[in-house]
């Protein structure tokens, strides 16, 4: 699924290609790219639900925490997350690119990829994703880029 949903955002929403596409159209593109039914519609449905996360009113969790709460993982999270991933999400949350509310939508697209282990690289583009859809978060967005692609200039001596 997680193929997919790389596919879909490289493919349409990160450039800037139609993304207004009728779900057939779009269904049978993602078959003949090689994609099964069962994912597409995993997939399908996993963008869907990142878009029903704008409506935080419907999403109690997301309003639960004070501005300046630390996130404390729990068990499950610790399994799925590294202590390289849970330290990325803190770093990026202190300089600003997430906040309470993107981290945990954040979080509950994670556990919607139904992986046992999500690598930085994933999380990067999870946040990435997060963050296109969220209103209001272009510059988030851009910096999350920045840390994404662009490379640390090599050392010269």
């Amino acid at each position: 699924m997680f193929d997919i949903l790389m596919y879909l955002f490289e493919n349409y929403i990160h450039s800037d290609a139609e993304v207004f596409v009728e779900q057939n159209e779009l269904t049978d593109e993602l078959l003949r790219a090689g994609f099964n039914k069962p994912e597409i519609y995993k997939a399908l449905d996993w963008l869907e639900q990142l878009a029903d996360l704008q409506h935080c009113d419907e999403v109690p969790y997301l309003n639960a925490y004070p501005q300046h709460a630390v996130r404390i993982f729990t068990d499950s999270e610790c399994q799925m997350l590294s202590t390289e991933c849970r330290g990325f999400l803190m770093f990026i949350e202190q300089i600003g690119v997430i906040n309470n509310e993107t981290r945990e939508m954040v979080m509950d697209r994670l556990f919607a990829l139904d992986k046992p282990y999500i690598g930085l690289d994933d999380l990067k583009w999870v946040v990435l994703m997060v963050l296109f859809n969220v209103p209001g978060s272009e510059l988030a967005y851009s910096q999350m880029e920045e840390l994404i692609f662009d490379e640390p200039a090599e050392v010269l001596h």
